[in-house]
């Protein structure tokens, strides 16, 4: 019988500890431990981007990586940012442009383009395009995805509502 590992990770803010096997990934311990329902498992292979989390403020495939590989870092999936205003803009944004159909790849696609925009607030569609391609989607191709996010952005900056940056280190707006 394999021993079990125990980590100690923050997870949306919140100190966690996963008791997971040795071989167990991420995506699976975070679900089974610490109740986070946005990490979705697609391929299992890392192809389809689904089970994106934030590790350390950078995009994992939380499918590929061990629950054991994160001891003593933090992770952040799409619920920690529920409640912060921009977030809820921005994704109130996306639904009245009827972004995504299933929502199955939606929170994968979230993290990457949080991920994205804390590094350039206001993305070119060909940067958007650029940083989704890991990114499967088999109900839009793509095209409702980032027209809602290009008229989301525009919307939003226009109102003054979307800048500062998301990962800045300024508290959210709640």
């Amino acid at each position: 019988m394999t021993e079990s590992l125990t980590t100690t990770v923050t997870v949306n803010g919140q100190p966690a500890t996963l008791v997971a096997e040795p071989r167990e990934s991420l995506a699976d311990a975070l679900r089974r431990c610490a109740g986070t329902r946005s990490v979705r498992l697609g391929c299992e292979h890392g192809a389809c981007g689904a089970c994106t989390v934030l590790v350390d403020g950078r995009t994992a495939r939380s499918c590929l990586m061990l629950a054991a590989q994160v001891d003593g870092g933090e992770v952040r999936t799409v619920e920690a940012l529920v409640g912060d205003a921009r977030f809820e803009a921005f994704v109130d944004g996306l639904v009245q442009r009827n972004a995504f159909q299933c929502g199955f790849c939606a929170t994968g696609m979230l993290n990457v383009m949080w991920e994205l925009f804390g590094e350039v607030p206001c993305p070119t569609e060909e940067q958007l395009r650029s940083r989704l391609s890991g990114n499967l989607c088999r109900c839009t191709g793509y095209q409702s995805i980032v027209r809602a996010v290009v008229a989301t952005i525009e919307e939003l900056t226009s109102t003054g509502s979307w800048l500062p940056n998301p990962t800045s280190g300024q508290e959210p707006s709640r």
